[in-house]
């Protein structure tokens, strides 16, 4: 009886063990996992903004790039699994900076029989297990959350990601909006001054989340309060703002500013009144006649430039309110919900052929390429919300896709997803481009993005720290799941 008793232990310690090494939500996406591998016979998108180099040879060693080097030169180090590639590309891991892992709907907004929202407000659904998964499988390796409404449940995806027990990308984890009085959403606390700000920013620093966001009906006490207190962390405040105009967020000491002033800056309203959003937004409105090289959006891309304010462009979830815009895909679909799929296509049918999104969107991406070419510092991200067309993951590769139909090269582009969100989290020397001794987070693609930017999607390993993850196992696991887990 003993002797069973013992050998059952062995055998349970031996299950565990072999769990702790490869835990069962991670194993089944891992496609390469050896010491010392070599992608041979790539074409290499550094992510810099250089020519992409062809028929190179990419070392992976212990996690890290060891060497990038022309094939012919090669010196295969012993015992190195040897990828032979020829035909496809490697870029760096992209880093999304507008990315949640909450996702709308229409079905997340309920309306009145007057067509009035309902209480307690706009609710929105949290999807910790498929966002991760997508973000990853699309090539996203580092990503921004840009705001929270599940705080805790962010965190624990965050640390169970860092400790290797579920898939996904590492994770800057924005804390709870800093939003004032009269907010649409159920889930955001209504700041009561700046005390409250202050203390707010405290709180969530402590909790472990390591950004904050702004959103659109915050005072500019209340916004400065946090700025502040957020830089006494040694964190950064990006903002979605309405109630405060961008010049004003800027002279308080902003950071960054989310989506571009077409959609979320207000200083050209008509009889824009201090610390309130205008009704129904106004802003695009107020961009009608206004010409990006009008001295009044010079002078706001000066502004910004010279205090290095950062700009996080989310063309995607613009384009999902444009007049058959984007292509339909089946990918986009079949990892949808069926209640996700119906709202969202619904939602689709239903923008009118005369919205003047169009419009809007061209002039937001002919703002943003003046921003870049006045020396800005743009970074990208999809925004996985509106009206639940743009999902985790594949909203990142479009955004690349959008930024070269703003004027950007496939390569700017990719330099924009990639080092640029690097440099402005601060880890350009560990991320964001593929150059000896930084961690290999790089995206193995069938395909030449620098030619055909629409291959960015054709992922097929995504490197995390050194070890391979099937693409397309990960978007698989999630078919039909995404809205609802």
């Amino acid at each position: 009886m003993m002797r069973s008793i013992f050998l059952c232990c062995i055998v349970v310690s031996a299950a565990i063990s072999t769990s702790a090494q490869t835990p069962p939500d991670v194993a089944p996406f891992v496609s390469v996992n050896a010491p010392v591998v070599v992608l041979n016979h790539v074409a290499v998108i550094d992510g810099t903004g250089a020519a992409s180099k062809e028929d190179q040879a990419v070392v992976i060693a212990n996690g890290k790039i060891q060497s990038v080097e022309p094939a012919a030169s090669l010196q295969p180090p012993a015992g190195a699994q040897m990828l032979d590639r020829s035909g496809y590309t490697v870029i760096p891991g992209l880093v999304g900076m507008h990315d949640h892992l909450y996702y709308t709907d229409s079905y997340s907004v309920q309306l009145s029989e007057h067509g009035e929202l309902g209480e307690p407000g706009l609710f929105v659904a949290e999807i910790p297990y498929t966002a991760p998964r997508l973000y990853l499988a699309a090539g996203v390796t580092t990503m921004r959350t840009t705001g929270s409404l599940e705080p805790y449940t962010d965190l624990k995806v965050k640390k169970r990601i860092d400790e290797g027990l579920m898939p996904g990308p590492e994770i800057d984890a924005s804390a709870p909006y800093l939003e004032g009085p009269h907010t649409r959403f159920a889930q955001m606390h209504e700041l009561s001054g700046p005390d409250d700000a202050r203390r707010f920013v405290d709180y969530w620093a402590a909790e472990g989340m390591t950004s904050f966001k702004a959103y659109m009906n915050i005072t500019r006490d209340d916004l400065g309060a946090a700025i502040q207190q957020a830089h006494a962390h040694k964190m950064k405040l990006t903002g979605h703002l309405c109630s405060v105009t961008w010049p004003e967020a800027i002279a308080l000491g902003i950071d960054d500013l989310e989506h571009g002033p077409v959609f979320a800056d207000t200083e050209f309203v008509a009889n824009k009144k201090l610390d309130l959003c205008p009704q129904g937004g106004g802003r695009g409105n107020a961009w009608n006649t206004i010409a990006v090289d009008s001295p009044q959006v010079k002078e706001l891309i000066n502004n910004l430039v010279s205090h290095h304010v950062a700009v996080t462009s989310t063309l995607p979830v613009f384009e999902a309110s444009v007049p058959l815009r984007p292509r339909l895909q089946a990918r986009v679909i079949r990892a949808m919900s069926a209640e996700s799929a119906q709202s969202y296509l619904t939602a689709r049918a239903r923008i009118p052929a005369t919205s003047p999104m169009a419009s809007l969107m061209k002039k937001e991406m002919d703002f943003e390429f003046a921003f870049v070419k006045a020396g800005g510092l743009l970074l990208a991200g999809p925004d996985p919300t509106g009206n639940g067309g743009v999902l985790p993951g594949f909203g990142d590769q479009r955004e690349v896709e959008l930024l070269v139909e703003a004027g950007f090269t496939p390569v700017e582009a990719i330099h924009i997803a990639t080092e640029n969100g690097a440099i402005y989290l601060g880890q350009q020397d560990r991320i964001g481009t593929i150059v000896a001794g930084k961690q290999a987070d790089m995206v193995l693609i069938k395909g030449d993005p620098a030619k055909n930017i629409e291959d960015i999607e054709k992922v097929e390993t995504v490197f995390k720290a050194g070890v391979g993850y099937d693409s397309e196992k990960l978007i698989e696991s999630v078919r039909g799941q995404v809205g609802i887990r």
